[in-house]
């Protein structure tokens, strides 16, 4: 990767926009997974249609869906390798 290349980062943030809208959803089991369904009107202010990829970021908030975007995946990616690679060192440094 070139050094002026930029890999994609997650700005997870706790803040409602204005008009934001909270709603309880209930989890159902799919398969061998939970999934949740997001009601129809949240779903068009958010531009959101079936078949679309979210990534699910866990957070000390709870959990954070943002909008698919291959560059964070791949960002992520690398940062999973980097860890499990120095994972001794990381334990060390956290102490």
């Amino acid at each position: 990767m070139p050094a002026n290349e930029t890999v994609g980062r997650c700005e997870c943030s706790t803040e409602m926009l204005p008009g934001s809208m909270v709603k309880e959803l209930t989890l159902r089991r799919v398969g061998g997974s939970i999934g949740a369904t997001l009601p129809k009107d949240m779903a068009d202010r958010l531009h959101l249609a079936p078949g679309d990829r979210v990534l699910a970021v866990e957070s000390d908030n709870g959990i954070l869906l943002t909008p698919y975007d291959p560059h964070v995946e791949r960002a992520l990616a690398i940062a999973r390798r980097t860890a499990k690679k120095y994972r001794n060192a990381l334990r060390v440094l956290a102490k």
